[in-house]
């Protein structure tokens, strides 16, 4: 009978072990705070599955606004960043939250709008300019209105503009940059994308890019390792993984790699602060 006990006890063990080798490699994931630009435009679908195969490590991504991924960061329920706001971004490590910065990637804003472009912003030489001329036309405009990288970058250029938006003509939607191109192809409105979105965005009905190019309009994505000392808790080390991989040789490439109807979308630019 002892025997038998033995052997019982000696199975439960063995499973025991067996289910914890389970846990363990059940946590082999990191938590990422993202944008929803990197989401919507495809990015993380084509990228995270290489990653994933070198390293075995699962990236589960909860995409939001820039100025949101930071709270869910600070509140220690991330294990890493990967945003676009460059000075909040510098501000979150100065404030200790963080402890690595990088840039990895860039692309552009463009400004979009009714095709009949009633505000004659095609013909502007600068953004100022066009949203000036948005402004003094009091043309519809679809702001994403969340606090997003997107969203800084927007009340960045008015102020650069001299303008201070409002009115019945300046709508502060709360939404994601998909929803928010929804709502203005619905409304013949202007608003103010990154490229990558737009470009992967199927429902124009009669929106058109209507200016591109100005260097203001630059759009810098950037990685942040999170603060051990402060969150103790998260799996630091898996995410200096995907931190690493994402700065090194096959994690810029696929990035580069990744295109939506021809066009490349983001363009590698890895550099550690």
């Amino acid at each position: 009978m002892q025997h038998k006990a033995r052997i019982a006890l000696t199975a439960i063990g063995i499973l025991g072990l067996s289910l914890s080798a389970q846990a363990q490699d059940g946590e082999r994931y990191i938590t990422l705070a993202s944008t929803t630009s990197t989401e919507n435009s495809g990015l993380f679908d084509a990228i995270i599955p290489q990653f994933t195969e070198q390293t075995g490590i699962e990236v589960r991504v909860v995409a939001v606004g820039t100025g949101q991924a930071f709270e869910i960061a600070r509140r220690g329920d991330a294990d890493s960043l990967l945003v676009h706001d460059t000075a909040g971004e510098k501000r979150f490590v100065e404030e200790g939250y963080g402890t690595e910065r990088a840039n990895v990637m860039y692309n552009d804003f463009v400004l979009i709008g009714p095709g009949g472009d009633p505000a004659g912003i095609s013909e502007a030489e600068s953004v100022a300019e066009a949203l000036s001329l948005i402004a003094e036309a009091e043309a519809p405009f679809a702001s994403r209105g969340d606090d997003s990288g997107t969203n800084r970058a927007e009340l960045r250029l008015w102020d650069s503009a001299g303008v201070e938006p409002g009115g019945e003509w300046y709508r502060e939607l709360g939404s994601g940059m998909g929803p928010t191109l929804n709502t203005a192809a619905g409304m013949d409105a202007y608003v103010m994308s990154d490229r990558a979105t737009w470009v992967a965005f199927d429902n124009r009905q009669d929106l058109a890019l209507l200016f591109e190019g100005d260097e203001a309009l630059f759009n810098q994505y950037g990685s942040i390792l999170i603060s051990e000392e402060r969150h103790p808790h998260l799996k630091h080390d898996l995410a200096e993984q995907w931190h690493e991989w994402l700065l090194s040789e096959e994690g810029q490439q696929a990035i580069a790699d990744f295109e939506v109807k021809g066009q490349q979308l983001f363009f590698p630019n890895a550099r550690s602060d």
